[in-house]
């Protein structure tokens, strides 16, 4: 083990800069085209070592046998061959149901971490495998760079897109991710896109918005507000966060200032580059990784 159980670990959130479905698999996944970029709210795990094959989890009331993170850490042990025992210590930031991947997040730490953590050697390929059993996005968590992605969410191509600050709301409604996507409703027929500069075109949307909305009031509502802010407002995920995204902080700080509900809300920078990324093997590497730059 490398002696590291004393540190807090990050889980950041991401959005979506656009989301797009273009059509549905006999299987009944969906294909999907999107920008994700991450953000600096971010959820904070520790790791405490246990007895071989026993796995718990420390959450309020997130524990329990089937989280996200315990499923992570079992894959993990299974795939390696290992069989370490672990507690995850989960401090909870990310609103759930917000659209911001925070499940998803905390089981891509987990995996990277505990690989880590006990030497277990596995790539980050291996890894991104792992996590793609897990939750479709899952794997650009693992990998930790913003990324174009299609298929379910597994085909990856890393992107610098523009770095605008952000002002995040929560305007505290929690949207299940699995009802959005069985909607009769949603839009499945998007023509496919290539990598694009023009991200915040009109063309690029996210196609549960509209759904969103006729569910969810508050949340029309926030987008309503935020559109008056800044011309670049939109659902993440399926939900139910927002953002807007602005040219600098002080103009996030002052939409933030002029909220009409006290909604919970962050202002932050857009990042490419996941803080997880320092614990992913060979990751120096992959720094002359082919990418693709973006942006307006």
């Amino acid at each position: 083990m490398s002696g590291d159980f004393d540190v807090a670990f990050p889980a950041p959130a991401k959005i979506n800069r656009f989301l797009h479905i273009t059509g549905r698999r006999a299987d009944g996944y969906h294909e999907l085209q999107s920008v994700f970029q991450f953000v600096g709210l971010a959820d904070s795990l520790r790791f405490e070592p246990l007895e071989r094959g026993r796995f718990e989890m420390s959450a309020g009331a997130l524990d329990g046998g089937h989280n996200l993170c315990l499923r992570a850490a079992r894959a993990l042990a299974e795939a390696s061959g290992s069989s370490f025992g672990v507690r995850v210590h989960l401090d909870k930031r990310i609103p759930i149901g917000g659209g911001l991947g925070g499940g998803s997040s905390d089981a891509a730490t987990t995996l990277v971490v505990l690989n880590r953590l006990f030497d277990l050697g596995l790539l980050e390929d291996d890894l991104a495998a792992i996590g793609l059993g897990l939750g479709a996005d899952v794997p650009v968590f693992v990998r930790g760079r913003a990324a174009w992605a299609e298929g379910v969410g597994d085909r990856l191509v890393p992107l610098e897109p523009d770095l605008a600050w952000l002002l995040l709301v929560d305007p505290g409604v929690s949207v299940a991710t699995g009802p959005m996507f069985g909607s009769a409703e949603l839009t499945r027929d998007c023509p496919a896109e290539t990598i694009s500069p023009e991200i915040d075109a009109a063309r690029f949307r996210n196609v549960f918005e509209p759904l969103v909305r006729r569910q969810y009031p508050l949340v029309a509502e926030a987008l309503d507000w935020m559109g008056g802010q800044t011309e670049r407002a939109r659902l993440s995920g399926t939900g139910g966060c927002i953002f807007g995204m602005f040219p600098n902080e002080q103009a996030a700080r002052q939409a933030q200032a002029a909220q009409p509900r006290p909604w919970r809300s962050w202002v932050t920078p857009l990042t490419n580059v996941s803080p997880l990324r320092q614990w992913l093997p060979g990751s120096a590497a992959a720094e002359g990784a082919e990418q693709q730059v973006i942006g307006p």
